[in-house]
């Protein structure tokens, strides 16, 4: 029997369900439903390994080192999200966790032709950050096989830089280069090959997870309170005075001037204790 070949990793395998252009708008919705019901069943088989990644990661971090994220397309995007959300949320500085996407800024809202197709391109944008032994490196790719992505571990890993990946076929090109390779195998997707959907959604739970897991033992919440979110709106605000409210029992007044005062939930709390 002949091996597989790239035509037929699972992320490109043909749908279960046909004439979806038959569909009523309620049994579209129905079935895409019962697709993405089945995405965190595929997280859980590989939790062993996404916990060895954020061990990993956490002693580079817990050392100084930064989190990199590189991807092409729904990838890449999916990696910027995550990154750009940890300052505002967890409070780290800008640059601690970072997000590089094929193709530069300007693919984050337009595809930009063949940039994932390019293998020296990545480690281009990676030198750009000086990116170095202290720092670990995670390739997202939901096929697997994206050039953008596989070079640049490949590269990050000769240069002793710890490595590992989220992608959702089993043994890929980037699982290869990836010390610590987290493969998430969801199946053929609604419409075929359209992995912006359950592959999309498992790679935004896992990356979920492995953030938010290293921002909790890098000590950036406590007890389960963001208490070093930033103040950047109303409703921030207004969390945090309810916070400090609760946690020293004062007034929401009281609350919100020591908030106000030094600048986030745990500064205020600290001060007043």
């Amino acid at each position: 029997m002949s091996k597989k070949s790239h035509s037929t990793k699972t992320t490109e395998s043909n749908s279960k369900y046909v004439h979806l252009e038959k569909m009523s708008t309620i049994d579209l919705l129905c079935n895409i439903n019962n697709e993405d019901k089945t995405v965190p069943q595929s997280i859980e088989k590989t939790i062993p390994k996404i916990k060895k990644l954020v061990d990993a990661a956490y002693e580079n971090m817990s050392q100084g080192g930064r989190l990199f994220y590189i991807g092409a397309g729904t990838s890449g995007r999916l990696g910027i999200v995550d990154a750009s959300e940890c300052p505002p949320t967890f409070g780290v500085e800008t640059g601690r966790v970072i997000g590089i996407i094929a193709g530069g800024d300007a693919a984050i809202r337009k595809a930009v032709e063949f940039a994932e197709d390019d293998e020296k391109q990545a480690w281009k944008d990676l030198s750009i950050y000086k990116i170095n032994k202290k720092d670990f490196l995670i390739g997202i790719a939901a096929s697997g096989s994206t050039p953008y992505v596989f070079a640049g571990l490949k590269k990050a890993q000769e240069k002793g830089i710890r490595t590992g990946c989220i992608v959702c076929n089993k043994g890929s090109e980037v699982a290869k280069f990836a010390d610590y390779p987290i493969e998430v195998v969801v199946g053929a997707e609604f419409v075929t090959g359209s992995t912006r959907m359950k592959s999309g959604t498992a790679q935004k739970l896992v990356l979920n997870m492995i953030s938010t897991s290293l921002m909790i033992k890098l000590g950036r919440v406590k007890g389960s309170k963001m208490v070093d979110m930033q103040l950047s709106n109303n409703k921030l605000i207004n969390r945090g005075t309810k916070m400090i409210a609760e946690e020293l029992g004062v007034d929401e007044l009281t609350a919100k001037e020591l908030l106000i005062k030094h600048g986030n939930v745990r500064n205020a709390i600290i001060a007043k204790k």
